[in-house]
């Protein structure tokens, strides 16, 4: 249990960094097409609040209202940051209320598009959510670089270093 809390805590603080980076690009930049799997970084921040909203509705067993994984929930990026800042709590709230026995049970759920029905153990469902994250979380961070941005590094150890979980030694 306590790990799947961290990586909900984990994830809001890289979701914090990277929005801040995000937020100084001009409005073409945010979202031109860069050949992203969703093309702009605007889409795959979108894409991003998608999954973790269909996982975590599967997770409860609610219908958070998803239809298709290119879904835009949020237009503009002040409406999509405040989202994800919510999505991040609501994670970390949920995260904290997971037992055990919880993420060791199984849950059936359906695809986005409703086509194909699947049974995942809980546990297995939020180490592929954690993981999508860090994935398009890469490849935005990637055009960022391209852009010439300088960026903060977001890799675990610094979150761990930043919240007293860890710390540099003489």
């Amino acid at each position: 249990m306590q790990h799947v809390s961290s990586m909900a805590r984990f994830n809001a603080w890289v979701n914090e960094r990277l929005y801040g980076c995000v937020a100084q690009l001009d409005e073409t930049k945010y979202r031109a097409d860069y050949g992203l799997f969703f093309g702009s970084i605007h889409a795959t921040l979108n894409h991003l609040l998608v999954v973790d909203r269909l996982w975590t509705g599967r997770v409860q067993g609610i219908d958070r209202g998803i239809r298709s994984l290119d879904q835009i929930l949020y237009d503009d990026l002040p409406a999509l940051q405040a989202a994800r800042r919510q999505e991040d709590a609501d994670l970390i709230g949920l995260m904290d209320r997971l037992t055990d026995t919880e993420l060791q049970s199984y849950k059936r759920y359906s695809s986005a598009d409703r086509s194909k029905h699947m049974e995942t153990r809980v546990w297995d469902m939020l180490t592929g959510m954690f993981n999508h994250q860090t994935h398009h979380r890469g490849q935005i961070y990637a055009v960022l670089l391209q852009q010439g941005m300088k960026l903060p590094d977001i890799d675990v150890i610094y979150y761990l270093i930043e919240t007293g979980q860890s710390r540099y030694v003489p």
